[in-house]
């Protein structure tokens, strides 16, 4: 019943749907800052690679 009062607007707090949106964002972001270590993680190896073969 209080849950259906919030998705009503009759109370306040997080309704299901901003709840359901919050929950696929920080899953969103958690995924994104993965593939970000990864890109920085490729992006040095490439660099040590390069600086590697310059020094040879």
């Amino acid at each position: 019943m209080e849950r259906a009062e919030i998705d009503a607007g009759a109370r306040p707090g997080v309704t299901t749907e901003e709840n359901s949106e919050i929950v696929r964002l920080k899953k969103e972001n958690a995924e994104l800052r993965r593939a970000n270590e990864i890109l920085k993680t490729a992006s040095a190896f490439f660099a040590a690679a390069e600086l590697d073969r310059k020094l040879s």
